[in-house]
């Protein structure tokens, strides 16, 4: 599996300045945000896909760093209520696939999106119960008539440009925020482009097993987000894990989210990457930055450090691993003994 850097950390830097960034922390792979959520300031999909000199030095950038990119995110809200809002949030995740097709590049990262709860709303309306009973209706309304068709359309526009993966980033507020809503989606709009971004803070914030997650998605799984989160347990037990508190003011919350190795330690994370592996993902581990405890530069400094101490990079395939002699033996064996003949 390969390091990565999101650029949403370094909103500060220009989009080469974020480059050489990343070559001089020693990332192997960055995930560019270009989308409604990350703004396009650095990375601008319209820009590079009309001006040839900008997406020179853009490629230059990359190779002088030795970098790939592992994904365009483009993360917004296609299905707002806010026809505004939702036309943005749809053309800019247009431009992403068509500059992820100048890249040759094939994986995209983005929200399912929430609409309202009709369509005369003004605001989103995201249902987490089933009772009283306009919930369930508002919620089969808004799967049928809104998120469905809308997922259908684009998969098709995002398959005729050459994506394979279009990866979901699970988060509360959103259409897909677990396992069965995003196997869903996936079943309902009949497109293997969907899968997941698979970011643990969200999941472990809902009180997910990552473990069982990981199982649960194998296959599915097309990006990861190495992001850690920290739980105030005193807070827990007296507010819950549902947090209004907006994140500028992190002593009021119930949860922050973290870089990874302060919010759980390096031995749980192993555990977490190694059944990554057990799955077959070895993609990459984009380090997104969201943790106040330290300044962006010493947090990424820290993740990089945290995440190679967890991750195994070698190849799993190699003549000396480990499952290869084991099956080498078991030919052996078969053949000593006639099995199968």
């Amino acid at each position: 599996m390969k390091t990565g850097l999101f650029s949403s950390a370094r909103r500060d830097l220009s989009l080469e300045g974020f480059l050489d960034y990343a070559g001089e922390l020693g990332v192997q792979m960055v995930e560019l945000g270009c989308g409604e959520e990350a703004g396009t300031n650095m990375c601008n999909p319209r820009q590079l896909l009309t001006d040839d000199a900008a997406y020179s030095s853009f490629q230059e950038a990359l190779k002088r760093n030795n970098l790939e990119v592992s994904a365009l995110s483009c993360h917004g809200n296609p299905i707002s209520p806010n026809k505004e809002q939702a036309v943005k949030s749809d053309k800019l995740m247009r431009d992403a696939v068509l500059l992820a097709e100048k890249m040759g590049l094939k994986t995209i990262v983005c929200f399912s999106g929430c609409p309202g709860g009709d369509e005369h709303s003004k605001y989103i309306n995201w249902v987490t119960v089933s009772w009283p009973m306009d919930y369930p209706l508002v919620y089969k309304w808004q799967w049928e008539e809104v998120l469905v068709p809308y997922w259908k359309d684009f998969t098709a526009f995002a398959a005729e440009h050459g994506i394979e993966h279009i990866a979901l980033e699970l988060h509360p507020g959103q259409m897909c925020y677990n396992p069965e809503t995003v196997k869903r989606l996936r079943a309902d709009v009949g497109s293997d482009l969907i899968g997941v971004n698979l970011d643990f803070s969200h999941l472990l914030w809902q009180r997910m097993d990552p473990i069982l997650v990981i199982r649960e998605l194998k296959g599915m799984i097309y990006h990861m987000h190495a992001k850690d989160i920290g739980f105030d347990k005193q807070r827990v037990k007296e507010t819950g894990l549902i947090c209004r508190t907006y994140y500028n003011r992190p002593t009021e919350r119930s949860w922050n989210f973290r870089i990874i190795g302060y919010g759980h330690d390096l031995g749980w994370w192993r555990d977490v990457f190694a059944e990554l592996r057990r799955v077959g993902y070895e993609y990459v581990a984009s380090i997104e930055f969201e943790c106040e405890l330290t300044s962006a530069d010493y947090g990424c400094r820290m993740a990089l450090k945290n995440l190679k101490d967890c991750i195994l990079s070698d190849d799993v395939d190699s003549p000396l691993a480990w499952r290869n002699h084991v099956d080498r033996m078991q030919k052996m064996r078969d053949e000593i003994y006639n099995i199968g003949k």
